[in-house]
């Protein structure tokens, strides 16, 4: 059976790299004690073959090797443009 990789959907927050863009994915999760529900975010370097992604954008991004230190991940698609 073929793995499956895992995917997740944020916002480009910086172009500012060569091939490179840092993702920022948002999740919603409750707080332990006080059950308040509280905004967590994380940054993502994601590998942008044709520098498409620019600051701003909504993507796609799946896991994949390693390609530098801290680049495991792919952008596989941009799901809107930053203007729209």
């Amino acid at each position: 059976m073929k793995e499956q990789r895992k995917r997740l959907v944020g916002r480009v927050t910086s172009d500012k790299m060569d091939k490179t863009v840092v993702v920022t994915v948002e999740r919603l999760s409750r707080h332990p004690l006080y059950g308040k529900v509280v905004k967590r975010a994380r940054n993502f370097k994601a590998h942008n073959a044709d520098n498409q992604a620019k600051s701003g954008d909504f993507v796609r991004i799946v896991e994949t090797r390693p390609m530098s230190h801290d680049k495991r991940w792919t952008v596989e698609a941009i799901l809107r443009k930053a203007g729209e």
